[in-house]
């Protein structure tokens, strides 16, 4: 980090053709790097996917969920896609993530909703099929229910008003 910051204060001192998009990158680096050692320094003490993401076999049922939230995903499939029993998965997830798999799973799907609902022209019942709902109904309790909000709220207020709102 320390070489990071010499070379922003070099660019900085000297006004050159490019200057300002090399420090713009180099502190994208900056800002990696500084992620990176907080993981580093704090990866023994914490739950969270931060850490959760250092977990090579953690990790990968992480990325998967990410990638393809609509899949019907379970312990089972995703114990055997990481080469674990479910019964170690779901212990080292819950360790690791702090929350049960499965709890993980829906909150994810939330959250890309969510996205999806204040960013997006989706209908709720094409988010629903999407993220792997069979029914509009159902994809709206788990809304509800791990948000604290309908997605018709969400939809009805600003962003800022959104931030106000009690959630669970």
């Amino acid at each position: 980090m320390e070489s990071t910051l010499r070379l922003i204060a070099a660019e900085g001192r000297h006004a050159r053709p490019g200057g300002e998009a090399v420090i713009t990158r180099l502190s994208d680096i900056l800002v990696i790097q500084g992620i990176r050692r907080w993981i580093a320094d704090h990866s023994d003490d914490r739950t969270g996917w931060l850490r959760a993401l250092q977990d090579p076999r953690i990790g990968r049922a992480m990325s998967l969920v990410h990638r393809d939230p609509a899949r019907r995903w379970s312990v089972a499939i995703l114990a055997r896609e990481t080469a674990m029993s479910r019964s170690a998965f779901s212990a080292r997830f819950t360790d690791l993530v702090g929350e049960p798999v499965m709890q993980y799973v829906t909150r994810w799907r939330m959250q890309v909703a969510l996205d999806q609902l204040q960013h997006g022209d989706r209908s709720v019942e094409d988010l629903a099929a999407r993220l792997g709902y069979a029914s509009d109904a159902a994809f709206k309790r788990a809304f509800k229910r791990t948000l604290g909000i309908t997605p018709g709220t969400v939809r009805r207020v600003s962003p800022a008003e959104l931030s106000e709102l009690p959630t669970t």
